[in-house]
């Protein structure tokens, strides 16, 4: 009797060819049949699995970010059971920063569908921009929380900026994390600029 396919494998491989057809030609160039052939699977099986266009690129999209989501939790169980705020956020900004093959293509895909979402003309059912926030407003939270661990106060206390220095951290590291797509030199100043932002944002 033949075995099963197993279907969250599929998809995986999909979207994982998704993602090198994106990465390597762009967003445009992400169809069913390019993405098919990138899988070696016929298009009808991809059309199986992502109805649609917009199906399978917000599945692509969610496998990146579901990929660095992997990467914070490895990180932060490294810092054992008891780690500062100042550690958890170095942490999760670090896995931010594409300093390796992995990271780098995550950050070109992630700034494509950015991008995808800013120019895509209205009428076609491809990214928007409520697509691309959900990750990016996760860490804004994540952040807030541990920069209220080590400031007094709380969310109800008119002196409490949290969510604000958190939103201006994530801008920071993203800004950089551009920096570090087109100048390799400035990989050697990264860890030196993260301190520099935590040194000044997250003191304590």
């Amino acid at each position: 009797m033949p075995r099963l396919a197993d279907h969250d494998q599929r998809r995986k491989q999909i979207t994982d060819a998704a993602r090198r057809v994106v990465a390597r030609d762009g967003l445009g160039s992400a169809t069913f049949q390019s993405v098919a052939a990138e899988a070696g699977i016929s298009v009808r099986l991809v059309q199986y699995y992502f109805g649609t266009k917009r199906a399978f690129l917000l599945a692509t999209h969610q496998a990146v970010v579901a990929d660095a989501g992997a990467r914070f939790a490895r990180g932060l169980d490294a810092l054992g059971s008891d780690p500062t705020p100042r550690e958890v956020i170095r942490t999760v900004l670090a896995e931010l920063l594409p300093t390796d093959a992995a990271r780098r293509q995550d950050t070109v895909l992630l700034n494509t569908f950015h991008t995808a979402a800013l120019t895509a003309p209205a009428e076609e059912p491809g990214i928007v921009a409520d697509d691309t926030l959900s990750a990016p407003r996760f860490l804004v939270r994540t952040i807030a929380e541990q920069l209220r661990r080590i400031r007094p106060g709380g969310p109800a206390s008119p002196e409490d900026t949290a969510d604000l220095d958190a939103e201006l951290i994530v801008a920071a590291t993203a800004g950089l994390a551009q920096t570090l797509l087109v100048d390799p030199n400035a990989a050697e100043r990264a860890d030196a600029l993260l301190d520099r932002l935590l040194d000044r944002m997250a003191a304590g």
